[in-house]
């Protein structure tokens, strides 16, 4: 894509921006399709998971097309490779909205609203870290203009911070419901007893990959 090229002329983080746009869009998604399940309506999930599938690859597509026209010789504010890398842990969390929903398909969770509501709502504590760390890389303008220190500077590491009381937070809500939902597995299928787990499991994922984003930055502005 030529506008990923023109990007590279503006700032060094606009096609990271641009990308962080599409992975958010596979989160959006994702979220429809947790409404659905939810308010136990699961005969529209397989449509919204392709959906989800589509943002994914275009995800994907943008990231290669970064890659494609990064400039060797374009000076960086930042290490190429740490470029790269944030990159690619922005695209793993398109990759796992994108394995949630394949999860979500392979066969009807039939198990008590309770269930599927604490699973929303862990959906969400997730997607709270998430959108934090969006936050971060929406920032990353100002943190160049600042040069990486400075208000700006200590802003995004106040964010950082935040982010990882999220994670915190969602792995309790994590524990929490596997509890209860490992006390009251023998009323369960196997195949759904196997599938609820590792959904909590992936799910979980989000805010781990999310926090990882944001130390990461954190990590930039610490050695600038």
């Amino acid at each position: 894509m030529l506008t990923i090229a023109r990007l590279f002329g503006k700032s060094p983080f606009s096609p990271l921006q641009s990308h962080m746009k599409k992975v958010s869009s596979c989160i959006k998604k994702l979220s429809e399709v947790f409404d659905q399940l939810a308010q136990g309506k699961q005969d529209q999930l397989e449509s919204l998971v392709n959906e989800v599938s589509k943002l994914e690859h275009e995800a994907d597509l943008t990231k290669n097309d970064i890659r494609n026209h990064l400039p060797k010789s374009l000076f960086l504010p930042i290490d190429r490779a740490e470029l790269l890398e944030i990159l690619s842990i922005q695209d793993d969390i398109a990759d796992q909205a994108e394995k949630i929903g394949h999860l979500l398909t392979l066969y009807p969770l039939e198990t008590p609203p309770k269930y599927l509501s604490g699973l929303n709502d862990l959906f969400v504590k997730n997607c709270d870290t998430f959108w934090i760390t969006r936050q971060i890389i929406k920032e990353m303008g100002d943190l160049l203009e600042s040069s990486f220190g400075g208000k700006e500077a200590e802003r995004v590491k106040g964010m950082a911070e935040e982010t990882s009381f999220k994670e915190y937070q969602a792995d309790k809500a994590m524990h929490k419901l596997q509890r209860e939902f490992f006390q009251a597995g023998e009323s369960f299928s196997t195949p759904v007893f196997y599938l609820f787990n590792q959904l909590i499991l992936e799910i979980n994922h989000i805010s781990h990959i999310s926090e990882q984003l944001a130390n990461r930055i954190r990590m930039i502005i610490e050695v600038k």
